[in-house]
């Protein structure tokens, strides 16, 4: 097995005022040679926006972009004729493929909004630019994991153009829980603790902490306060 911690307090920081956002890997103006990527996982930013603020239109190429909103709304609007309003609850895909123009806004003027925003290398390049949205289930299912994002269009979650799977657990306290890797031979799991405290590969993990594992079939984890996690299962090849 091999692994990487993560720490909250290690990840790159910015402070624009009305954007707060933690950066797991080198993005923006913060750039460690040693910390580039975990496999087709390229950004998970942990991204905090004041009311009324957000991210003017600009283009993306040849990526497959997530939106997780953690709390408030997010209002998207992109060159495909999208417009929509992304609640906490829901899941966005956009796939950038061979180039996309979007914003991103609060939809709120008087309550900030706080979510993550995942960029995953895709398999193939110049593929027709797409945009996907599904609520999660509510009341969110207790201590089993809920598949949210996936390869294929007809499985459950938005789809991307990679062979990746992105899981969320809600683990109560004490509780134990497995994670089984779909490509044990080829990928790797990360995983990002939303909220909570736990334990996974007998690693002890905080609010906001991650760890990165690959070489290995399965990961137990244990919730040592109730927890809230992601896990996000991608190809660890050259990319």
């Amino acid at each position: 097995m091999q692994y990487h911690i993560h720490k909250a307090d290690q990840r790159g920081t910015a402070n624009f005022g009305w954007l707060k956002s933690y950066h797991s890997f080198s993005f923006g103006s913060y750039y460690n040679p040693n910390n580039m990527q975990f496999g087709a996982l390229r950004v998970l930013n942990d991204d905090w926006v004041e009311p009324g603020a957000g991210f003017p239109k600009h283009g993306h190429r040849d990526m497959e972009i997530v939106s997780i909103p953690l709390s408030g709304d997010l209002k998207h609007q992109d060159s495909t004729g999208t417009a929509a309003v992304i609640r906490s609850g829901d899941v966005q895909v956009m796939s950038a493929g061979r180039g996309i123009e979007h914003s991103e806004f609060n939809a709120s003027d008087t309550e900030a909004v706080a979510f993550l925003q995942i960029w995953v290398l895709p398999r193939e390049k110049g593929v027709q630019p797409r945009y996907q949205q599904l609520t999660l289930p509510q009341p969110f299912p207790q201590n089993n994991w809920v598949q949210v994002v996936s390869p294929n269009p007809e499985d459950d979650g938005v789809y991307v153009h990679q062979d990746a799977w992105f899981s969320i657990a809600d683990i109560s306290e004490g509780t134990p829980i497995d994670y089984v890797l779909k490509v044990p031979e080829t990928h790797g799991v990360y995983f990002f603790v939303i909220e909570g405290a736990l334990e996974a590969g007998g690693a002890r993990l905080d609010r906001r902490d991650a760890l990165g594992v690959w070489e290995v079939p399965m990961i137990h984890l244990e919730a040592k306060t109730d927890s809230r996690v992601l896990a996000i299962e991608v190809p660890m090849g050259a990319i």
